[in-house]
């Protein structure tokens, strides 16, 4: 099959209406479909892909937006629940929340991040409102009458234990989300978008309005009493159900402080579905004469439903989904009944009596029945409420290739940062882009392989194992660091000079005696001279033109510099490399983005990264200047009274870098890059520029658009002068004001 024909066999023009409708570009523009997190998420969330279907390819984790997710998670937790609460991603051998962490799953592509939100949230209360080792001891916690009451009933000691465990469930999810909405409402809208997704539905909600469940089973009162709070509720669908709403008493659930206390109440709801299901029939073992029971509704109906019912349902009617819709859009308008209704949606908890809509008026004049398609629908939708209550939602993994990497990209503090809002392209269009920021680089980082600037396999060429020269541009930095140090000592000296005979000053004891001789220079004067403390900012273009000699020769100067700062303790220092990184997420066409690598700060890091890391730093990809500086313009420490401040640029060539949102080259580029290093000028951070290269790179145009972007002060050098940076920048600092 020709290339041309595959293109054509896999195009898919439902995928082009989805990506380019109105509403998807409402959706990733506006981001509707997560109205409560559009303030932490952006179009990088789309993950629509390609119009064409690439049957070949799938796509693949993008982690650092997996990464600033669980940050941006781990941070509405911590919020909401005011404790440094882990959150992680679920992996093989995790398990669900489990008193200790939050477990949040690793699906990017699902729409409904509210809902991932409301989740983590809801499991972090439970975190720190629920009692774990209560409810490890639930079997032993409930009396002994309820296991005797419920066996005449025909149930088993492990089915008491999982029913008194729901209804605590539910009514502790009650008690949870009236913290919530108590102590935080502005994340009462994660609430309500997680139990949409998890909880309600619109089969629940026609179930509910049904003959469904209205016999007085086991399971009937656990589907009405799991859907308490669901506007189609009916307190006359079964006997009790009324008193036990008036039992759990909403209004007042806030008043239960404990696991124990929600015990308790679970333990009266049961107790009164106890007095209102049929006692078991009774079997007797003839052979020993052992007694036990089995549920009175037993498979007779099951089969009683499956034939059509048990003759209560006469004057009832199938009702389709599309009259089911109906209703529901009459009863949102307020045109039948009562309630507020929206398919699949919750109302606020009722926090006032029996104010949940329905009555038994009300229950004759809309009895249906649900269709067998309707009933496996309603089936599924049980089950997966169950889940939500017993905390078994499914959660995607993490692969443990991925958690390796997430890890380290992680550690290493890996983030999108937006830049180029200013940027257009042909049509006068916004093209704005992302950079990959990594603030800190790491060994674990090198051996994730996650970026080709910064793996294992670059230093290898310089291990003698390998037949490399072990005489690096790291050994060579250190020792032209080392000569350049010892002279920077100087600058940790203070010199303090001491003058006498003053005719103001303090009084020289040593002179007094002189008074008497009508001299009044008996005074002296103190000055103290120290070196102002410096910050600099080395930014190394790391594209792949830098390769080869250059390369080496740039990294002993930038080796050299780190090595003599560290030996004093009045200038700090930061090194940065710039890059391009291919994104992981493999079914964006040309989708790479821009890369600046925090690869040392003195301030928080020792010495022994650079001799050890940055032989493992090489080149790759373009150089997109401008946007690099943009991504880290808050971290530029300016000048101030008492600390002078530099930034310094190695470079080879002009700034270009191009992906499927920005088109960065020529005069857009040159201009762009002038602009965020006259913003770096205005902080006071003077800025020392060098271009390296040979007689290619000597041309007039360039050498214009050169001292275009960084001043009239930026000089063209050659490999062979790199090192004599490192000198001149050690001499820089031995000035004084």
């Amino acid at each position: 099959m020709s290339k041309k024909e595959k293109v054509l066999r896999n195009f898919n023009p439902m995928a082009l209406r989805d990506k380019y409708s109105v509403e998807a570009v409402n959706r990733r523009v506006l981001n509707k479909s997560n109205n409560f997190s559009s303030f932490w998420l952006d179009d990088g969330w789309d993950t629509s892909g390609s119009i064409f279907d690439d049957v070949e390819e799938k796509p693949k984790t993008d982690l650092i937006a997996l990464a600033s997710y669980r940050r941006a998670i781990a941070n509405f937790v911590n919020i909401v629940t005011k404790k440094d609460i882990p959150v992680t991603f679920k992996s093989a051998g995790d398990s669900y929340t489990d008193g200790n962490k939050v477990v949040i799953s690793s699906k990017l592509d699902d729409k409904l991040f509210d809902s991932s939100v409301g989740l983590a949230l809801h499991e972090g209360s439970h975190i720190i409102l629920s009692d774990f080792d209560f409810l490890k001891q639930l079997d032993i916690n409930i009396p002994q009458e309820y296991y005797d009451r419920s066996e005449l009933k025909g149930f088993s000691k492990l089915e008491i234990v999982g029913y008194v465990k729901n209804l605590l469930n539910y009514v502790e999810d009650r008690r949870i989300d009236h913290y919530i909405f108590t102590t935080s409402p502005g994340y009462k809208g994660y609430y309500h978008s997680m139990y949409k997704k998890y909880f309600h539905s619109k089969i629940i909600d026609k179930a509910l309005k049904s003959t469904e469940y209205t016999d007085e089973t086991i399971d009937s009162y656990f589907f009405r009493i799991s859907n308490l709070t669901n506007a189609n509720t009916d307190l006359d669908a079964l006997n009790g159900l009324r008193e036990i709403w008036k039992v759990l008493d909403l209004r007042g659930i806030g008043k239960l402080n404990s696991s124990e206390e929600v015990f308790e109440i679970a333990l009266k709801i049961y107790d009164i579905v106890l007095n209102n299901i049929p006692d078991g029939i009774e079997k007797v073992d003839p052979d020993t004469g052992e007694i036990t029971y089995e549920k009175a509704d037993g498979t007779e109906s099951t089969e009683s439903s499956e034939m059509g019912g048990d003759g209560d349902s006469s004057g009832s009617e199938t009702m389709s989904d599309e009259e089911f819709d109906s209703l529901l859009d009459g009863l949102e308008n307020n045109e039948i009944g009562s309630g507020n209704v929206e398919g699949g949606s919750i109302i606020d908890l009722p926090m006032t009596g029996d104010t949940v809509s329905g009555t038994t008026e009300e229950k004759s004049v809309q009895k249906v029945e649900l269709s067998e398609v309707q009933k496996k629908q309603l089936e599924s939708a049980i089950k997966k409420q169950k889940k939500f209550m017993d905390g078994e939602i499914s959660k995607k993994n993490v692969t443990k290739k991925d958690k390796v990497s997430l890890e380290a990209v992680e550690e290493a503090g890996m983030e999108y940062k937006e830049v180029g809002q200013d940027l257009k392209n042909y049509e006068g269009k916004s093209t704005p882009t992302k950079v990959i920021v990594v603030k800190n680089f790491s060994k674990k980082l090198i051996k994730s392989e996650t970026l080709r600037m910064a793996c294992k396999h670059n230093g290898e060429m310089y291990d003698s194992t390998y037949g490399g020269n072990p005489d690096t541009y790291v050994e060579d930095g250190i020792r032209l660091g080392t000569m350049l140090g010892r002279k920077l000592q100087i600058r940790s000296e203070t010199r303090e000079t001491k003058y006498t005979r003053k005719l103001k000053g303090r009084i020289d004891k040593r002179l007094i005696a002189e008074l008497g001789f009508d001299n009044e220079n008996v005074f002296s004067q103190t000055f103290m001279d120290s070196y102002p403390d410096a910050f600099l900012h080395i930014s190394v273009d790391a594209s792949g033109s830098m390769s080869g000699d250059k390369w080496d020769k740039t990294m002993t100067s930038v080796v050299a510099m780190a090595k003599a700062i560290d030996m004093i303790t009045n200038v700090d220092l930061v090194i940065s490399f710039r890059s391009t990184h291919n994104s992981r997420n493999s079914r964006r066409r040309n989708q790479q983005y821009p890369l600046i690598l925090i690869a040392y700060d003195s301030r928080k890091d020792s010495f022994n990264k650079v001799k050890t890391l940055f032989k493992y730093i090489n080149v790759a990809g373009t150089t997109p200047e401008g946007l690099c500086y943009e991504a880290i313009m808050n971290d530029m420490i300016p000048t101030s009274k008492d600390r002078e401040s530099y930034f310094l640029n190695f470079s080879d060539g002009m700034p270009m870098f191009d992906n499927s949102d920005v088109s960065y080259h020529y005069d857009q580029a040159t201009n762009h890059t002038k602009k965020m290093v006259d913003e770096i000028k205005t902080k006071g951070i003077k800025v020392l520029s060098y271009f390296i290269g040979g007689s290619s790179y000597s041309s007039h145009n360039s050498m214009g658009a050169f001292r275009k972007m960084y001043g009239k002060d930026s000089q063209f050098i050659d490999v062979t002068s790199v090192m004599a940076v490192a000198k001149t920048m050690n001499k820089k600092f031995l000035e004084k004001n």
